[in-house]
């Protein structure tokens, strides 16, 4: 039984193509996923056009963009839940090579079914053993090193509805890891958070990333969350994508061209401040996804 809705905490890999062995060079590492030059949507409705993009093994990738933008639409293409209406997605090697962890927001998760965290993290293994068959020993084990990794051993025996939200957040991306995914997608996982429980978050997700090298794509409407942690830069402006490094997306030039509004990008240390600078028009949108009017 799973108690989250949409995208599932464990997806097969998209089947739009599987690339051949000679398509890179013997130095040279496929991505674990490729979009080129897709159009994607639903139906006959185009979301993103022309969309360019690698999951690269090792990568921390934050992809920015307002609520309805099309990220999630992605991210179902991604995970072969949605075909492409256009252009190529790639995935590197069989289909059962490729194993995603999906963490969702914490309020697509009922509250109201009586169940432990364990159970919940339990519920990450069911895409390797099944959904009628019961947890093994070696499955159990795996569901105490996701809880550990996240900080939340000591709850395990703790109902779900009894959570915080910050603790609620980690029984969600334990339960990703729970199926030792190759990546990890992470939705929002901030979102609603105060400035002490967002911060121990990103702090968590970045150690993760670092420690193992696990791939890291995360979702999120509020780019200094991906400024300040991620190593690559999606922006989702208008019906388009556009990708970079880090440095190479978090100029005042590059923002201010992106949003359409004057973008002030401030560094104090190692952190990364970014707020609408002065706008003679008074429209657009600033770079935490909201509408300026």
């Amino acid at each position: 039984m799973s108690v989250a809705k949409g995208i599932p905490d464990t997806a097969p890999a998209a089947r739009v193509r599987v690339p051949t062995e000679g398509g890179c060079g013997p130095l040279e590492q496929a991505p674990l996923s490729s979009f080129r030059d897709a159009a994607l949507g639903y139906g006959h409705q185009i979301v993103l056009r022309d969309v360019t993009l690698d999951f690269r093994e090792g990568d921390f990738l934050g992809i920015v963009g307002p609520n309805g933008s099309g990220k999630t639409t992605l991210i179902k293409t991604a995970l072969g839940l949605l075909r492409p209406l256009g252009g190529t997605v790639t995935v590197a090697g069989a289909k059962d090579r490729l194993r995603f962890g999906y963490a969702p927001q914490r309020d697509t998760v009922d509250t109201i079914f009586p169940l432990r965290v364990r159970d919940i993290v339990g519920m990450g293994r069911y895409g390797r053993v099944g959904l009628i068959r019961r947890l093994g020993r070696a499955d159990w084990e795996a569901v105490e090193r996701a809880m550990e990794r996240v900080g939340i051993a000591d709850l395990a025996r703790r109902g779900y509805g009894e959570l915080s939200g910050g603790q609620r957040q980690r029984t969600l991306i334990a339960r990703a890891l729970a199926g030792e995914p190759d990546l990890l997608v992470l939705d929002e996982p901030t979102n609603g958070m105060d400035l002490s429980s967002e911060h121990a978050l990103l702090e968590l997700i970045r150690d993760l990333h670092d420690r193992s090298g696990l791939t890291v794509v995360m979702i999120t409407h509020l780019l200094e969350n991906v400024a300040n942690y991620a190593d690559r830069i999606a922006i989702i402006t208008g019906e388009r994508l556009e990708v970079g490094q880090r440095d190479e997306m978090l100029t005042e030039a590059r923002l201010s061209q992106l949003y359409g509004i004057p973008v002030l990008v401030n560094r104090v240390g190692d952190r990364i401040a970014i707020m609408p600078g002065d706008s003679s028009n008074g429209a657009g949108r600033d770079p935490r996804g909201n509408h300026l009017r």
